[in-house]
C-alpha cells in the first residue's frame, strides 16, 4: 500500500485524522468528548480509509498546528484502530451504529448475510456440523428461512436439532463467537466458489421490476440479439396476466391479501378474461362494487396501472412463498383434479 506523501493533496479532515492518530489514543479520546455524532463521524470515516501516512507528511502536519513532536514515525489507519479510539470514549451503541456506517454492506453482521444465502446451500453445509451449531444458526435467522432450511436437512438429523432448540437458553456469547468464526471461515469464504445462481433467473426477475415500456423495450432487443435467452427470460418471468394460473382458491386468498385500493386499478388495465377470473371470484356484492369503482375512477394512468399490477404480482410471490396458494407452471403435474 503506496504512503501518503503528498502534503498539498491532503484535505482539512484528513490533516485532522492523521493529527489526532498521532496524538494516540488517550488524548484522541479527550477530543472525541467534545464532537457531536456528525464530527466523530467524518472523522473516523477519514480515518479509516487514510491508509499509511508518511512521517514526512506527519512532521510538517505538526509545524503547521505548530506543536513540537518527539516521534514522527509512520501511522496507519484501519477500522480496527477507529473503533478502538472510538470505544474509549463512546458506548457500545454508538460505537456500532458509527462502524457500521463506516463499513457500509460489507460491515453485516454473519446472521444479515446468512439471511441472503439459498436454503439448499445453507442446508447442505449444516447437515456436516454439530446439531448444536445448527440450532444457534437456525434460531438467529429469520423463522421462515429457518424453516426452510430446516425442511431441507435430513429427517432425523432435523429432528436433533428441533430437540435442540426446544433446550436450548441464552446463548453465551462465546459460543455465539464460536459459531459465527466457523461459519466464516468454513462457510462464507467458499461461499462465493459455491453459490451460482440462474443468470436467467436473475434477468427475469430484474425484467419484472422494470416498468412495461422500458421492459418491453429490453425483450424486443434481446429477442434480435440472442434469442434463445430472450425465451428463457420470459418463461421465467411472472407477470400479471399469469395470474390466469391461479385456482379459484388461490384467487380468493389473492383478493383477501391485496390493499383493496390497488385492485380495482391494477384490474383496469387487465385483459376482460382476468377480470372475468377475479369477478367470478368474488361474492356477487363485492363484485358490483368494485365495478363501480372502476367506472367511477375514469381514466388511470398507464404508469399507475403498472404499479398496481407489480404489488399484486408480489403479493402473489409472498403467498406462493409461504405455500398460501399455488401457482401452476401448466404442465401435467399442476393439473387439479376434482
Amino acid at each position: 500500500m503506496r504512503a501518503r506523501e503528498d502534503y498539498r493533496t491532503l484535505s482539512g479532515a484528513e490533516k485532522a485524522a492523521i493529527f489526532m492518530l498521532a496524538l494516540g489514543e488517550d488524548y484522541t479520546a479527550r477530543i472525541f468528548e467534545h464532537m457531536d455524532d456528525d464530527e466523530i463521524m467524518e472523522i473516523s470515516q477519514t480515518m479509516a480509509n487514510l491508509g499509511k501516512v508518511s512521517s514526512s507528511v506527519v512532521e510538517r502536519l505538526f509545524v503547521d498546528f505548530a506543536e513540537q513532536m518527539s516521534s514522527t514515525n509512520a501511522l496507519v489507519g484501519t477500522l480496527d484502530s477507529t473503533e478502538r479510539l472510538l470505544t474509549k470514549v463512546l458506548g457500545k451503541e454508538r460505537v456500532d451504529n458509527i462502524m457500521e456506517e463506516i463499513r457500509g454492506p460489507a460491515g453485516r453482521t454473519m446472521w444479515e448475510k446468512l439471511g441472503n444465502v439459498n436454503e439448499e446451500i445453507l442446508a447442505s453445509f449444516l447437515q456436516k456440523e454439530y446439531p448444536q451449531t445448527v440450532s444457534v444458526v437456525l434460531s438467529k435467522i429469520s423463522t421462515e428461512h429457518a424453516a426452510r432450511v430446516l425442511s431441507l436437512l435430513p429427517e432425523g438429523f432435523a429432528l436433533e436439532v428441533i430437540h435442540r432448540m426446544l433446550r436450548m437458553e441464552a446463548v453465551q456469547k462465546e459460543v455465539l463467537e464460536d459459531v459465527e468464526k466457523t461459519l466464516r471461515m468454513e462457510f462464507m469464504a467458499n461461499l462465493s466458489r459455491t453459490q451460482r445462481r440462474d443468470s436467467h433467473e436473475l434477468m427475469a426477475e430484474i425484467f419484472n421490476s422494470l416498468e412495461r415500456a422500458t421492459e418491453t423495450k429490453f425483450m424486443e432487443a434481446l429477442e434480435q440479439s440472442a434469442p434463445e435467452a430472450a425465451d428463457k427470460i420470459r418463461s421465467l418471468m411472472f407477470t400479471f396476466e399469469d395470474l390466469l394460473k391461479l385456482d379459484p382458491a388461490s384467487i380468493q386468498t389473492l383478493i383477501r391479501a391485496v390493499d383493496k385500493d390497488k385492485l380495482p386499478i391494477a384490474l383496469k388495465g387487465a385483459t376482460e378474461s382476468l377480470r372475468d377470473l377475479f369477478f367470478s371470484n368474488m361474492s356477487e356484492r363485492a363484485g358490483k362494487i368494485m365495478k363501480e369503482d372502476m367506472d367511477a375512477m375514469g381514466p388511470v394512468r398507464l404508469k399507475e396501472v403498472e404499479e398496481a399490477q407489480a404489488y399484486i404480482v408480489n403479493v402473489t410471490k409472498d403467498l406462493e412463498a409461504r405455500g398460501e396458494i399455488t401457482v401452476a407452471s401448466g404442465s401435467e403435474e399442476d393439473e387439479l383434479i376434482y
